[in-house]
């Protein structure tokens, strides 16, 4: 199974909608596997978001906002005072 190519072919789908990058923000596996058919185990998988999340670029999409961005992607934000 070749991952960068299916980074690649995912990028290249999920550029073109955004409605689909948004979707992918919110649960990258139900979206890989229903909208791609993309049916990997676990590490494969994670292996192909991981791929996808650093080649889209958030600005595009409306989502260059920090903390936005950090909640979509499923990372916690912290704020030092």
């Amino acid at each position: 199974m070749d991952i960068q190519k299916i980074v690649a072919d995912v990028v290249a789908k999920l550029t073109s909608n955004p409605d689909l990058i948004k979707s992918f923000l919110s649960n990258p596996v139900q979206l890989l596997e229903k909208t791609f058919g993309i049916d990997l185990p676990d590490e494969q998988i994670n292996q192909v978001i991981e791929g996808v999340k650093g080649k889209i670029d958030l600005k595009q999409f409306g989502l260059d906002d920090v903390t936005k961005a950090a909640g979509l992607l499923g990372k916690p934000v912290h704020e030092k005072v």
